[in-house]
């Protein structure tokens, strides 16, 4: 289906998807560096980045969970795009990804606040970046189904 086809406001959706997604990429690659990098993570707004990103929780199977992160947000950014161009079945496959990943943040967010007792910016703003991708995509969900 070309991008003509489509109700505007869907295709304005998905292209908000896009460009949020590329705020989360570039949160999450700046923290994967650090953690490849053994670098400190300096936190300007709030205190409690070192110990959140040196957390058990930080890393799965050896992986840091930023590099997870990142991945994740690359393919929404391009399950958007496509979808923001037509393809429909990008637009279906998006919606529970972005809903895994929202879950994902709520436990996370769990985990500083109950667990480690800390909270960490970055991991803090890709929440929210992915609580707006949720809002987003379940409002272009929205005009499409009326």
């Amino acid at each position: 289906m070309a991008i003509g086809n489509r109700q505007p406001a869907i295709t304005k959706f998905y292209i908000i998807a896009a460009i949020l997604s590329l705020f989360g990429i570039a949160d999450a690659l700046y923290l994967t560096v650090e953690h490849i990098t053994g670098q400190s993570v300096q936190c300007t707004i709030i205190a409690g980045c070192s110990e959140v990103l040196s957390s058990r929780y930080a890393v799965v199977s050896g992986i840091p969970l930023a590099a997870i992160g990142a991945a994740a947000y690359f393919t929404v950014f391009s399950l958007a795009t496509l979808a923001a161009f037509g393809y429909r079945i990008a637009g279906t496959v998006l919606t529970p990804l972005v809903i895994s990943m929202f879950v994902v943040s709520l436990w996370l967010i769990y985990l500083q606040a109950f667990v480690i007792r800390e909270f960490c910016q970055y991991c803090l703003f890709s929440a929210a970046v992915t609580l707006a991708l949720l809002v987003t995509v379940v409002l272009a969900r929205r005009v499409k189904s009326v």
